[in-house]
């Protein structure tokens, strides 16, 4: 089951250019390793970003 505060906070910080906790690096998507979570993390940013 894919916690969808997890993909909000994911996703933000990829929209964002915030920094991944575990890298101390630029999060990106490609950080994103688990399938459950990957699809669902690009879902909410093309939604967020309609119009960019």
């Amino acid at each position: 089951m894919v916690n969808e505060v997890v993909v909000r906070i994911a996703a933000e910080r990829i929209m964002n250019g915030r920094i991944n906790p575990k890298t101390q690096e630029v999060y990106r998507l490609d950080d994103i390793t688990n399938p459950d979570y990957r699809q669902p993390v690009e879902d909410y940013i093309l939604l967020n970003t309609e119009g960019i």
